[in-house]
């Protein structure tokens, strides 16, 4: 086996075109996965945590089916199982000057749908987490359940779940390589189209290896300052913030 050091090192350090744009629509996937997951998350988690079994068993219901079957699966019936069936059809949407594929939208939608049954699940931990006594106590003083959910209850929540949240990301950054099975020009079925004219395969692959790796190591060194931050907020409580005392469960969900 022979390998092309001078063409390694032209594609990791002069990608083409075609490769930044992957790169592009890499990122831009994920992000916005990952938004869409952490938009679903909290509102299923408090669902799940609801004393209305109507809720509780629908959030339940979504939660299982989400995380019980593979991603891979999903992107492809979302994309061409609803299609077929006549029931959604992705068509391009032009945003300004720019131009959003209908594969774009189901790979994001696919991965936003998949990510928000596992933030839900880190949410309710983290809202879990937090000491009953602290919504009692709120409660006592006159505070409205949304407001004890708000000002009480999820800024303490978040210091819990930002770690997971994280490590989420950097999964999601990894599975966006999934939506190339719809067509989607990621970083991974633009090194598999270039493989299939220069035959350069493990050049190529190691290439798109590392740049994985430094996507996930940034956001890791990021997550990191975010945490330090929070860690230097923690000593200096808010501005009435109250004692802390058991777990809080239901009752702050709907």
């Amino acid at each position: 086996m022979h390998f092309d050091w001078p063409y390694f090192w032209q594609q990791l350090l002069h990608p083409s075109g075609a490769f930044l744009q992957g790169l592009w629509l890499t990122i831009l996937v994920s992000v916005c996965g990952q938004a869409m997951g952490l938009a679903i998350g909290l509102p299923v988690a408090l669902a799940r945590l609801s004393r209305r079994s109507s809720l509780a068993y629908a959030a339940r219901a979504y939660i299982l089916a989400m995380r019980g079957t593979p991603l891979l699966v999903q992107i492809v019936f979302i994309y061409t199982g609803l299609a077929a069936a006549g029931l959604l059809r992705f068509h391009d949407w032009q945003l300004g000057p720019f131009t959003l594929a209908g594969n774009v939208q189901a790979g994001i939608l696919a991965l936003g749908l998949n990510e928000g049954a596992y933030m839900a699940e880190i949410f309710r931990a983290g809202i879990e987490a937090v000491d009953r006594g602290q919504a009692e106590a709120a409660k006592a003083l006159g505070m409205p359940p949304a407001m004890i959910l708000r000002r009480v209850v999820l800024p303490q929540a978040l210091r819990v779940v930002l770690l997971p949240i994280g490590n989420q990301f950097n999964i999601m950054l990894k599975n966006s390589t999934l939506v190339s099975v719809i067509g989607v020009s990621e970083m991974l079925l633009v090194t598999e189209t270039i493989n299939s004219a220069t035959f350069r395969t493990f050049e190529l692959y190691s290439v798109l290896a590392i740049y994985f790796l430094v996507l996930t190591s940034i956001w890791t060194v990021a997550l990191r300052w975010i945490e330090r931050r929070m860690d230097g907020t923690r000593e200096r409580p808010a501005r009435g913030a109250v004692a802390p005392a058991a777990p809080l469960l239901g009752e702050l969900a709907p």
